[in-house]
């Protein structure tokens, strides 16, 4: 297990990857994320009010390339980064992360990047994963310069990707190489 300090000193973070155990707090996060900062995510509040927790667990546990990263302030959960591996035979060697989130009062503490490496070390693990890509919405400058930090390379950006009552957000799609990332040799047959 990793920590990560906290304001003061004497409390610490757990960071670690969810289990199906953990899809109450899950859902609340996701549902308070949605609800606060609409813009930054694809899916609706509307989508994720009415699932339940037999949902959640098969969604997100039912695949062995597939995993979200959790930041737990006690039993809490402040911050989550998941990645899920691309399924079709061509596109395999392809991971995506999908929705990180850290909750405002834990902004600003390292709690992402330290999601996001733990997320990139466990992607380097699974066998054939090449590369990881993401998409971020433009209005997010904060999670874009720290996917930048860890060394993802924006490739495009789709305009108007999102629209939001009568606004739309472009989103930067962004891609690391698993070789560039440091520290980590990625496996190289997929199975």
């Amino acid at each position: 297990m990793c920590c990560v300090p906290r304001r003061t000193v004497e409390k610490q973070m757990e960071v670690r990857f969810l289990n199906p155990d953990d899809a109450d707090e899950w859902l609340r996060l996701r549902i308070e994320a949605l609800r606060g900062d609409p813009e930054a995510f694809s899916a609706s509040l509307e989508e994720y009010e009415s699932l339940n927790i037999e949902e959640v667990q098969r969604r997100l546990w039912s695949s062995a390339d597939a995993f979200v990263s959790g930041a737990f302030d006690h039993d809490a959960l402040q911050g989550v980064a998941g990645f899920f591996r691309d399924k079709g035979l061509k596109t395999r060697h392809k991971g995506n992360v999908w929705y990180v989130y850290v909750t405002p009062k834990m902004r600003g503490m390292g709690v992402g990047r330290e999601l996001m490496n733990q997320l990139l070390q466990r992607a380097a693990t699974v066998a054939g994963v090449e590369q990881v890509l993401l998409s971020v919405a433009r209005t997010q400058e904060t999670a874009i310069r720290l996917y930048r930090s860890l060394g993802f390379e924006p490739y495009g950006c789709e305009p108007r990707s999102l629209k939001i009552e009568d606004r739309f957000i472009d989103e930067e799609y962004m891609i690391l190489q698993l070789r560039r990332y440091p520290g980590v040799e990625p496996t190289k047959k997929a199975p």
